[in-house]
């Protein structure tokens, strides 16, 4: 039972935003031009070999992990997807974590039904259901910001947050800022932290923290390398599901799919799971399940 537990919490980390107003803060777009420019180094010279910043902090009872990227698209592309929230469901099952992606009208406004569960195939009434809020918080010509939140999530977490503000960048491209954050009571933790003692005891991070006897890096682990290879899948769907967006609808998911798997696949320390076929499999009879609502 306790694997269970740990598995839908782990699974979980990383779907969630602050709350907020939908006002638009006229300074957001500068400050996240200015962050881009404090970044400028990092970007450039980094261990991943693309233009990306990776950030993550555990301070109990709240994990988070933030990821600041130059994407090789138009605003114009990433605005459209990235504030339609079907399209939201679209990047989100191609995490392995992701079992179900469904957008409904709740007494909020629009709302995300996802399924979260473990890496291999299951029923939904085996994955926790999480409703996540989904607003709109700005929106400017040049400049936009969406937040996913549900207060309460499964095994004692809570406060799921996922927020995604975006700037338009010259040569079209796109700076983004992409933040996963939840909380975890005492229960939820202690699932944690057995998962980490078994099935998770080998699973490390991205930050680096020395080097290891035999000269490689050491990575890295526990709960904040939890958050930073979430925070990284996440980031990934987003990228392989841009990546398609100029196809027809028949072709994107077949090369999301592709993308994301080959894109996680260039981080096998941190990342590598299952083999192609079988998440091939997988997510095609989740993403069919997926276009009826359950």
């Amino acid at each position: 039972m306790i694997r269970v537990v740990a598995w839908r919490c782990v699974a979980a980390l990383g779907l969630a935003t602050w709350l907020g107003t939908a006002l638009a803060n006229p300074d957001a777009a500068q400050a996240l031009r200015a962050q881009r420019a404090a970044f400028s180094e990092q970007l450039q010279h980094n261990v991943y070999a693309r233009p990306l910043v990776l950030l993550s902090s555990e301070t109990p009872p709240n994990l988070r992990g933030d990821i600041y990227a130059l994407m090789a698209f138009p605003f114009a592309t990433v605005s459209s997807a990235l504030q339609d929230p079907q399209q939201w469901c679209e990047v989100m099952v191609l995490h392995l974590n992701t079992k179900y992606c469904h957008t409904a009208s709740g007494t909020k406004g629009t709302v995300l039904n996802v399924n979260i569960g473990k890496k291999v195939p299951e029923t939904l009434s085996q994955a926790a259901r999480i409703a996540l809020n989904f607003t709109v918080a700005a929106t400017q010509p040049d400049y936009f910001e969406v937040r996913l939140q549900a207060k309460d999530g499964p095994m004692g977490t809570s406060n799921y947050q996922l927020a995604l503000e975006a700037v338009a960048q010259p040569s079209n491209q796109t700076f983004l800022h992409l933040t996963y954050s939840y909380s975890a009571n005492l229960a939820g933790r202690l699932a944690m932290q057995a998962y980490l003692a078994t099935l998770g005891r080998d699973k490390v991070g991205f930050t680096q923290i020395g080097e290891s006897v035999n000269g490689h890096p050491a990575w890295i682990g526990g709960m904040r390398a939890l958050a930073e290879r979430n925070t990284m899948r996440y980031y990934l769907a987003i990228d392989s599901y841009l990546a398609s967006a100029a196809l027809p609808p028949a072709e994107r998911f077949e090369r999301s799919l592709q993308s994301w798997f080959k894109a996680t696949e260039q981080y096998p320390r941190q990342l590598h799971e299952i083999e192609w076929p079988a998440y091939l499999a997988m997510k095609r009879a989740e993403h069919l399940r997926q276009q009826t609502a359950q």
